[in-house]
């Protein structure tokens, strides 16, 4: 694999410097719960549904704990102490007629003591026990199923995006895609869902610019893929997207449904979405310890840096944000192969030299994460509505991807971000993709720059920028979250004291309780 010789001293340097301001955010993770995180834990324990206005039972739980317990911490104790203590008391026949029992008054909450809490607290764990078995099954049956029908027989993966907003439809178009080649299939989520403060129940047939992420629709698209998977004998992976404010819900359902990757990084819903900062710090480490236990490969969301920002002047911001996103996935337990680190060929074509600063660029992410799932975007900035030159910057972005070793290429197409895609543009672009891959696939054995080369240089210059950027961070009183507060990180200004979702986050008491924290630290129910 070709490799830049960067400095150790550098690289460790940078890593040293990533621990030290990701460590307060996990303490902060570790010590606080969220609304999310507490109905993620009941989905586990065996909670679905919804209400016939389509509101989630599991938010009418949580919500009854909030209410109905507020003087005594609400749900600082946790959701599944008081719920599991009505269900032992026969309030009851399991979460869902609590949740309607609750609705209608028939039952009441309280926090236990003594021996009920330890009941409580055993069936709490009977319940999540298994949802984890169901997940440790479903990681055995992708790794049978890859076994039985075969692997994508070369890297990159190519990545494509379907995304009709009628589950219905985006099942043919994903398998037909497949057929053409694709290895990995992206449902890309409605426009707005990150912002739902609950996760739509069953099959969806509208969405706008995407389709909902439910769990019947992960269902109905894992089994299509299943059926194409074992037609072209090589199975064919699918993700959607665990962010927003229902980030622990669906890293849940994921599991339980199979999918193989999830959008998730540990800052975008922040910068990008205006999400409380602690919100989504708790929510990120909960979910992608989930994704840890059910073997998903995550994909950070680096490209968007480069969207909102020039791809030279920022580069380092995307170099810092893939060490940050390497520390807070390796502490949730994710190995190497699951940290899909993200990064982008936005770069003024006109810009002299812009290749070569590209290909500078992906060879500095592949040389820092030598064993990570890299996952390379496409132009979109650039892209002006000249069809021919938009297919040409996908070309070279294909090649760059192949001269710098990227592990998931999704297809760049030529009206991207011009207009939303024909099926006919989607399959001049896979074309663009064989091309390139079948034409040069194995110049990566070829390709070494010169280590006091231009690409070189400029690697080195990228990798110290980033270094100084999180010194600074560091030097912050309140480390990161005062360097997103402030704009030090990221052009928007965050605080910890604002944003959506802070309404949903609680500081966890002594005695807080949460069976799935616990099962994921002792790793019980591993098989």
């Amino acid at each position: 694999m070709t490799a830049l010789h960067l400095d150790p001293a550098l690289v460790a340097r940078a890593r040293q410097l990533a621990a030290k301001v990701g460590a307060p955010v996990v303490d902060l993770a570790r010590t606080h719960t969220t609304t999310a995180v507490e109905r993620a834990t009941l989905r586990l324990a065996g909670a679905s549904g919804a209400d016939s206005d389509g509101v989630p039972w599991v938010n009418h739980l949580v919500d009854a704990v909030e209410q109905q317990l507020a003087g005594d911490g609400g749900l600082a104790h946790g959701a599944c102490l008081p719920l599991f203590d009505a269900l032992a008391r026969g309030q009851a026949r399991d979460l869902r007629e609590l949740a309607q029992r609750l609705g209608n008054g028939t039952a009441t909450l309280r926090m236990p003591e003594a021996g009920d809490r330890d009941t409580a607290a055993d069936g709490a764990r009977a319940a999540v026990a298994t949802g984890l078995e169901r997940i440790d099954a479903q990681r055995h049956a992708r790794e049978e199923l890859v076994q039985t029908v075969g692997e994508a027989p070369r890297r990159p993966w190519i990545y494509l995006i379907v995304a009709t907003g009628d589950i219905r439809e985006d099942v043919p178009q994903a398998q037909a895609a497949a057929r053409a080649g694709a290895d990995v299939i992206a449902v890309i989520r409605s426009t707005g869902q990150s912002l739902l403060d609950y996760v739509p129940e069953g099959a969806t047939h509208e969405g706008f610019a995407g389709t909902y992420a439910t769990q019947e629709n992960f269902r109905i698209m894992r089994a299509a893929l299943d059926e194409t998977s074992r037609e072209l004998g090589r199975y064919v992976r699918l993700t959607n997207y665990a962010s927003g404010l229902c980030m622990p819900e669906i890293a849940v359902l994921a599991g339980l449904e199979r999918l193989d990757m999830m959008l998730n990084d540990s800052m975008y819903g922040i910068l990008f979405r205006d999400i409380n900062p602690v919100r989504t710090f708790v929510d990120q480490r909960f979910s992608r310890r989930v994704h840890t236990r059910a073997g998903i490969i995550i994909n950070t969301g680096e490209d968007n840096y480069l969207t909102t920002a020039d791809a030279v002047e920022a580069a380092h911001t995307v170099t810092t944000s893939q060490l940050l996103n390497e520390f807070f996935a390796h502490e949730a337990g994710l190995a190497d192969a699951q940290i899909g680190l993200g990064h982008a060929f936005e770069i003024d074509p006109a810009l002299p030299e812009s290749f070569r600063l590209e290909l500078a660029h992906a060879l500095l992410a592949r040389t820092l994460f030598p064993d990570a799932p890299l996952k390379w975007m496409p132009p979109t900035r650039h892209m002006t509505g000249d069809v021919f030159r938009g297919h040409l910057l996908d070309g070279f972005f294909n090649l760059a991807g192949v001269l710098t070793g990227q592990s998931i290429l999704l297809v760049g197409m030529m009206t991207e971000a011009v207009v939303t895609p024909w099926l006919s543009d989607r399959d001049l672009a896979l074309q663009n993709v064989r091309y390139v891959l079948d034409a040069a696939g194995g110049l990566v054995e070829d390709f070494h720059p010169p280590a006091d080369g231009f690409i070189a240089r400029r690697a080195t210059t990228v990798l110290t920028e980033a270094v100084d950027l999180l010194e600074r961070i560091d030097a912050h009183e309140d480390g990161l979250l005062d360097a997103i507060a402030d704009g030090t990180f990221g052009l928007m200004r965050r605080p910890r004291d604002r944003g959506r979702g802070l309404a949903g986050v609680v500081r966890r008491s002594d005695d807080y309780l949460n069976p799935t924290d616990q099962m994921l630290d002792a790793q019980e129910v591993l098989p």
